[in-house]
């Protein structure tokens, strides 16, 4: 297939599911397996962690004026009721640091499930089935968070450890871990998915920028740990530039509309449909790898 079509499909697939908590990992992997594009191959392993970019500025644009408020009213908030460490920058920048440290120490783990099709299924399918069950409970508990800037510093690093989950085992969905997280610590629906988007952004930014630079300048110990692969130097020409651009453009303007839906939804509906949806996709993968053994998809 065409390389620009590929790109298109992928940035398409990337702005999708991003911010949806059917985890963008598990659906760049299928997808990628389905279009048979070699996934060792340097170029699309560097494609796969850069198109994010595209999710990441769409996510920016979509909170630039809310974030813009936050800078503003650092730290006594826009009720004056707030201190250095309960701002929701400061809850932000704590979850993710909650993340960033045990995800740095299991580098190695990461790397070992990321391209795992087995343990992508089964994530999708049991963090379905958890999140439809947190959603249920918590739809029939009154909620003691409604707004991200009420939230407390214990529900900031509560969710922020939750979605190291997210990074460890691919599959589970950095959405599903941090709305669910959110959930189970007494936040309503839109609080949860806010601060979720919220966290996001310097998640996002962190884990593409050091994947980035681990793909285009691996150091002696990644060489070392992954053999040949690793040595296969990482060129660049004109069209694999425009088909990046591509990639990043659509997933740009495609997360920009999803996240606009998603926030509209959920305000009048829950989670159930996505839930359903990694339950079955998930299910479907499992069988499909039982029926063809040593075929990846």
């Amino acid at each position: 297939m065409n390389a620009y079509i590929l790109s298109v499909i992928l940035g398409i697939v990337e702005g999708l599911t991003e911010f949806l908590p059917v985890s963008s990992t598990a659906h760049l992997r299928i997808t990628e397996a389905l279009l048979h594009i070699p996934l060792a191959d340097p170029f699309w392993k560097m494609y796969t962690i850069v198109i994010q970019l595209g999710a990441i500025l769409a996510l920016l644009l979509f909170f630039l004026l809310r974030i813009v408020r936050y800078f503003r009213t650092f730290p006594q908030g826009e009720r004056g009721d707030k201190t250095w460490l309960t701002h929701p920058i400061s809850l932000t920048l704590i979850a993710f640091v909650c993340t960033a440290v045990p995800a740095k120490l299991l580098t190695k783990k990461i790397g070992e499930n990321l391209e795992n099709m087995t343990v992508i299924a089964l994530a999708l399918l049991i963090g379905g089935i958890i999140m439809w069950a947190v959603d249920f409970w918590a739809s029939r508990r009154e909620p003691s968070t409604t707004h991200v800037e009420d939230m407390s510093l214990p529900q900031a690093i509560w969710i922020g450890l939750c979605q190291v989950l997210s990074a460890v085992v691919p599959g589970t969905s950095r959405s599903m871990s941090t709305i669910a997280a959110g959930q189970i610590a007494g936040m309503d629906r839109p609080a949860a998915l806010e601060f979720s988007f919220l966290l996001s952004i310097p998640t996002m930014i962190a884990a593409t920028g050091y994947s980035l630079l681990k793909a285009v300048h691996p150091s002696a110990k990644d060489i070392a740990a992954q053999g040949a692969e690793a040595l296969t130097p990482l060129v660049m020409g004109p069209e694999r530039w425009i088909v990046l651009i591509i990639g990043m453009a659509v997933s740009f303007v495609v997360a920009y509309v999803v996240v606009a839906w998603f926030l509209s939804w959920v305000r009048t509906r829950g989670f159930g449909i996505f839930a359903a949806y990694r339950i079955i996709i998930g299910a479907v993968i499992l069988y499909w790898l039982h029926a063809h053994p040593g075929v990846l998809l």
